[in-house]
């Protein structure tokens, strides 16, 4: 099925690059590629990527990044446009995770050794340190 619709999406893009340039350009490009569209699942797993991305600078700091698997569903939700692909995605993450944590990392809401946990409140994005972490300041 999905096979098929890639077969008539592909269809319907070369006609239009066919009704759209002129003769003359079009034999000059060597080969056309129309990308299959991404999937919610695809989106999941860039997501597990970027959020990789983001535990790197913290781990610098000893500091462990954890997302739940609700808050990943929300920034799958937030990010995910079948028009624009992962795009959306690299904002959302930024305004919502990263945003935050720097602000919380400049707060000094997070020591080495801690867990940032990202999850969230409804349809909202939380960062908070993990349990364990805290009872390991000794406060």
């Amino acid at each position: 099925k999905q096979q098929m619709e890639y077969e008539k999406m592909k269809e319907k893009v070369l006609g239009e690059v066919k009704k759209t340039f002129r003769p003359e350009f079009l034999n000059r490009i060597d080969a056309t590629v129309v990308f299959h569209a991404l999937t919610k699942e695809h989106i999941r797993q860039i997501v597990d990527l970027m959020l990789n991305q983001v535990s790197i600078p913290l781990k610098e700091k000893n500091i462990t990044l954890e997302v739940t698997d609700a808050a990943k569903d929300l920034l799958v939700s937030k990010g995910y446009d079948p028009v624009f692909g992962a795009r959306p995605l690299r904002r959302v993450i930024q305004n919502t995770v990263e945003d935050q944590l720097s602000e919380a990392l400049l707060r000094g809401e997070f020591l080495p050794g801690d867990i940032a946990v990202v999850d969230c409140d409804e349809e909202t994005i939380v960062i908070r340190p993990a349990a364990v972490g805290m009872a390991s300041r000794g406060n």
